[in-house]
């Protein structure tokens, strides 16, 4: 099984393929099946601004693509190139809401990474997404 430590690591280095002429802020992530597979994602940034895409979307959509549609976790890196340490990086809200598409929020979690092991915070995509709106919103 892949710890979270390693997923960090697989965010970081995804992080180097990150496309961001404009805002120099590369991100990277590392989503977990709960099959054990892994698929990272980076962030690519375009002239017109809304067509780019986040990291953490890539890796979904990337793993949705090629069938996988339950996660266990996603480890998130990101920061400036010019920073010495990356800080903490959260998923934007409209990543939150693409996982609240395809993961529990009770059970899913969200690896918030830095450069630095051991600084990393782990927390419940319920806890960064309260009183999310998902699939089951629209059950009948």
């Amino acid at each position: 099984m892949v710890t979270y430590e390693e997923l960090i690591q697989m965010a970081l280095e995804a992080r180097k393929f990150a496309y961001t002429p404009y805002s120099k802020h590369k991100v990277g992530a590392a989503l977990l099946t709960k099959d054990g597979k892994v698929y990272t994602g980076c962030n690519v940034e375009n002239a017109g601004y809304t067509p780019s895409n986040c990291a953490e979307r890539t890796a979904i959509f990337k793993a949705v693509s090629e069938g996988y549609k339950e996660f266990s976790a996603i480890a998130v890196v990101g920061g400036f190139d010019s920073t010495e340490k990356l800080p903490i990086c959260a998923p934007c809200g409209v990543c939150r809401q693409v996982l609240m598409e395809f993961c529990d929020p009770k059970t899913f979690d969200v690896i918030l990474g830095t450069d630095v092991p051991g600084e990393e915070k782990v927390m419940k995509l319920e806890e960064l997404l309260p009183l999310g709106f998902g699939p089951s919103n629209l059950e009948v």
